[in-house]
């Protein structure tokens, strides 16, 4: 491994990221490399991830490994300016991601030198919120080893002696990627919507959510960046306002112009009465999610929260830069 550069380049401020090579990493990254003020250096298990070229900048430094040894690179750490922090485990086993969401996600911030370093932008998940965006306790207690972790992580923050200077994000449904950055999980599966929406136009179910698209959280994230708290530490929940299901179903048949005729309700008790007759096997929190169903929460931010143009702000905006082509203009539907 190069040895680290341990001094500042006059002018420059000293950016540590993981997970840049992530679908939101990419977004957030993309415009971190806009604005000459910034050395990124980038923890990066596999650097052949990162889609964008950063290979010949010399303001960016690959760190080659993974959160769970950061020990080559504690002497870097004290001298960090502006801490961005992505990565996570998503499953497997329960040790490794405890390792990395919990243990290896503080000791960064632990090693952070809280009078240099001017904010950490650390991310958590919407998973772990009640409906007031305050800590929801099944998230701890019977949430999947990804939920179940980031809870356990958020509770353990303000332990850090830097912990006001952490900015906490949670984001929603997240939505994004393209022919240059990979995509998440859920826009993977966006474009079997146009299979489906004969069927779902025909139901009604009492849920709701948000979704953001990752460029917009991108743009959130680069404000916050420049914007550091005046008033210690801080939480912003990541989405646009929030959607009923039957809007949401209402909005994607408009944009596909299929008519909805009628539509029949799909009450709980349906659910729970056809979960014990076909013996379906749910995991404590898949059914607590089934009768939550409610997943908004309050104040939640967009680029249009600081004043700026969001770049997907409806469900028509998320199909067009899915490429996913909708109706011939002039065709409608019909809601009974």
């Amino acid at each position: 491994m190069d040895t680290l550069p341990l001094t500042s380049t006059p002018g420059t401020l000293r950016v540590f990221m993981t997970g840049a090579s992530g679908c939101i990493g990419h977004y957030i990254l993309e415009l971190l490399l806009e604005s000459d003020r910034y050395e990124l250096f980038l923890l990066l298990r596999s650097p052949e991830k990162l889609r964008l070229p950063v290979q010949d900048n010399p303001r960016v430094h690959i760190l080659r490994g993974g959160l769970e040894n950061v020990d080559p690179f504690i002497d870097l750490l004290p001298t960090i300016d502006i801490a961005i922090l992505t990565a996570a485990a998503w499953g497997g086993d329960p040790g490794y991601v405890d390792a990395i969401n919990v243990d290896a996600n503080l000791k960064v911030m632990a090693h952070l030198d809280p009078q240099r370093c001017q904010q950490v932008i650390y991310f958590s998940t919407a998973s772990i919120l009640d409906q007031q965006s305050a800590p929801l306790p099944e998230a701890g207690a019977i949430g999947t080893e990804y939920i179940r972790s980031k809870y356990e992580c958020h509770h353990r923050l303000p332990e850090l002696a830097i912990y006001d200077k952490i900015t906490t994000v949670f984001p929603t449904l997240v939505f994004g990627g393209d022919k240059e950055k990979p995509y998440s999980f859920i826009s993977a599966g966006l474009k079997d919507v146009t299979r489906w929406v004969g069927l779902i136009r025909f139901f009604r179910a009492d849920a709701g959510f948000h979704f953001a698209h990752a460029q917009d959280i991108a743009t959130v994230v680069n404000y916050l960046v420049q914007h550091p708290s005046k008033a210690g530490y801080r939480e912003y929940v990541l989405g646009n306002p929030p959607l009923s299901v039957n809007q949401a179903v209402e909005q994607i048949c408009d944009y596909f112009g299929q008519r909805i005729w009628f539509r029949i309700p799909l009450s709980m008790w349906l659910a729970d009465v056809l979960i014990k007759v076909f013996r379906v096997q749910m995991a404590p929190w898949d059914y607590f999610c089934l009768h939550y169903r409610h997943f908004v929460y309050a104040g939640a931010v967009s680029p249009a929260s600081f004043g700026m143009e969001p770049y997907c702000s409806t469900l028509a905006d998320l199909m067009r830069v899915h490429g996913i082509p909708g109706a011939r203009k002039g065709k409608v539907r019909k809601v009974r």
